[in-house]
């Protein structure tokens, strides 16, 4: 699963990094979260069509981590699905229309997992990250939920949210967890925005896990276990992390 993740880059670096269009949020920026919990606000980049436009646009937009689905009757269902298994996304109920009609890409500088450590009860948290420095582009799902509560001119009116796609871990000392995030590599972005792609079965062609030595693992203190710490100390690694663990 992926219940954490880093987010520290700045909103022009990602504007440029995804040759964004448009800013869906021009008047809001974000800032840097090492710590980023279910529930938050994050970054999605995301491809739509305007209104009385011909072609689709690339968006940064921001939205709450957890998808809330258009049926649901209210929020609180978000909690329960900041994950989606890609085995299962065609199939479920929750993620199998906006698998068809709404991908997107959330952007992070790496994420965390927790393995046991032997012969204790703990855990020891790792933060996983791109071997070469670069923005790993998790696949996800997003979704826009109208709360019947609301006047139709409350801003407050839609809520956009979203859910991170996971796989099987690429992890060959298969020592740390069995899950992590799906990526999505750069050429295979436009492709795997684009609206008019509704055919589930070449998604799923698009979901192609990690290779062997893209992301590489060090351990971590276990201040992160706490979502209210926050700061570029929760990625730095233990002096005693030894070797890193590749995927």
């Amino acid at each position: 699963m992926c219940g954490r993740y880093a987010s520290a880059r700045k909103k022009h670096e990602l504007l440029e990094e995804f040759q964004i269009e448009q800013d869906g949020d021009p008047d809001k920026e974000l800032g840097a979260d090492y710590n980023v919990a279910p529930t938050k606000n994050v970054y999605a980049v995301l491809s739509r069509v305007p209104h009385e436009a011909e072609r689709a646009v690339r968006q940064l937009r921001i939205v709450k981590w957890g998808l809330v689905p258009a049926w649901a009757k209210d929020p609180s269902i978000g909690s329960r699905l900041i994950n989606a298994r890609a085995e299962t996304l065609a199939d479920k109920p929750s993620y199998r229309r906006a698998f068809a009609k709404r991908r997107c890409l959330l952007p992070a500088d790496g994420y965390f997992e927790w393995m046991p450590v032997e012969g204790e009860k703990k855990k020891q948290p790792y933060f996983i990250h791109p071997a070469d420095g670069g923005v790993l582009a998790m696949a996800g799902l997003y979704e826009f939920w109208k709360d019947p509560s609301r006047a139709d001119d409350d801003p407050l009116k839609w809520l956009v949210s979203c859910t991170v796609i996971t796989t099987d871990a690429e992890d060959h000392l298969g020592r740390i967890h069995d899950r992590m995030p799906m990526m999505i590599e750069r050429d295979r972005w436009a492709e795997w925005l684009d609206p008019k792609l509704t055919d589930t079965e070449r998604a799923s062609e698009l979901l192609v896990p990690a290779e062997s030595g893209r992301l590489t693992a060090y351990a971590v203190a276990t201040d992160v276990n706490n979502v209210r710490n926050n700061g570029p100390d929760l990625i730095k690694p233990l002096p005693e992390a030894g070797d890193p663990a590749l995927f």
